[in-house]
């Protein structure tokens, strides 16, 4: 089977829009509203409390009418310990995905897997480039694993962002983790996005090939038995995990963490690895374990889903901003892209 590239685009990329549509916030006191305009379909249903590991913190609470449904931003709002919220499908809702730029390990050509190493040069170019291409896309909440090459990915990303909203990591470790971090501003909250860190979106555990050269293991072990080990949905390397263990704590959080996110309307960015990536895409994409082995992600070119209706639809990647026509995508992340050019013109 060819290798499948997911850096080419599909289609074009949306621009971005209304701040009083399913894309866009409107602040009020320490917590974001979003307003879903009327003639919305919504699916109102139960929705369990999501924690981002701490019963201080809620995901989101919604409250619905006829004509307009309210949904809270979970950013830096205390939780009253209750499970009331409920879940419904928004208009549309943004996904991006985003595997980190080049690793200090992906440059000496060394399995990673779990070992924490940062990027390189290159890397941190690739994910400023990254977060150029998606400028004008919102974003309220993002998602990364817990290895450094992920994290200084989304951060140098939302760099480059219009919106200039600032993203904190959410410290739940413990306690006092929680009360060292606090935010007192309720305007500073506002301008902030919360940043969730997981390791269950981290690389594979490549077991005992971790920090082995590539070439030299080959040659050790032989080329077809490490394709094997690297390649094979359910073969794991020694000691380490398969693309199938990969997967199943993946898509395992995305479903019930990032997932209710997204029907609640919450733009979403995710910067992860390789495997995982994969992971979450053969679950988005409905592949099958032949089609998953045979996905290539390149580094720090980031993937454009929209979920409406409670389907994911891909739209390919972003391409540079100053191509023409490039923010075709759909009609609401035009209108935040207006409405981002309008708010950026009054401030100069």
């Amino acid at each position: 089977m060819a290798t499948t590239s997911f850096h080419q685009a599909v289609g074009t990329i949306p621009s971005c829009g209304n701040f009083n549509n399913s894309f866009g916030n409107q602040e009020n006191g320490n917590v974001s509203l979003k307003l879903i305009s009327k003639g919305s379909r919504l699916d109102v249903a139960m929705l369990r409390t999501q924690t981002f590991r701490s019963k201080k913190q809620s995901f989101c609470v919604i409250q619905a009418s006829g004509s307009q449904a309210t949904v809270f931003n979970p950013i830096l709002s205390p939780s009253n310990g209750t499970s009331s919220d409920s879940k419904k499908k928004s208009n549309e809702a943004a996904l991006i995905l985003i595997r980190h730029g080049e690793s200090m390990w992906n440059e000496k050509n060394l399995f990673t897997g779990c070992v924490d190493v940062p990027l390189t040069k290159k890397g941190v170019d690739e994910a400023i480039e990254a977060g150029k291409r998606i400028s004008n896309i919102p974003v309220d909440m993002i998602y990364t694993s817990s290895l450094i090459r992920a994290q200084m990915t989304a951060m140098l990303a939302m760099t480059e962002h219009r919106r200039k909203k600032v993203p904190i990591i959410l410290h739940d470790e413990n306690e006092q983790a929680r009360a060292w971090s606090q935010i007192f501003s309720e305007d500073t909250k506002k301008q902030c996005i919360p940043v969730v860190t997981a390791w269950q979106l981290n690389e594979r555990m490549y077991g005992e090939l971790q920090g082995l050269n590539k070439q030299e293991t080959a040659d050790r072990y032989g080329k077809e038995q490490v394709h094997v080990w690297r390649r094979s949905y359910d073969v794991p390397p020694p000691n380490g995990e398969s693309l199938e263990m990969c997967a199943e704590r993946a898509v395992a959080y995305f479903r019930e963490n990032i997932e209710p996110q997204l029907l609640s309307g919450k733009n979403v960015m995710i910067a992860a690895h390789g495997n995982s990536l994969r992971s979450i895409i053969m679950y988005l994409d409905k592949l099958t374990s032949q089609e998953v082995i045979s996905l290539e992600l390149s580094t720090g070119i980031p993937m454009l889903y929209i979920f409406k209706e409670g389907r994911f639809i891909r739209r390919g990647s972003p391409v540079a901003p100053t191509e023409a026509s490039v923010y075709a995508y759909t009609k609401g992340l035009a209108q935040y892209r207006e409405k981002l050019d309008e708010m950026l013109q009054s401030q100069s």
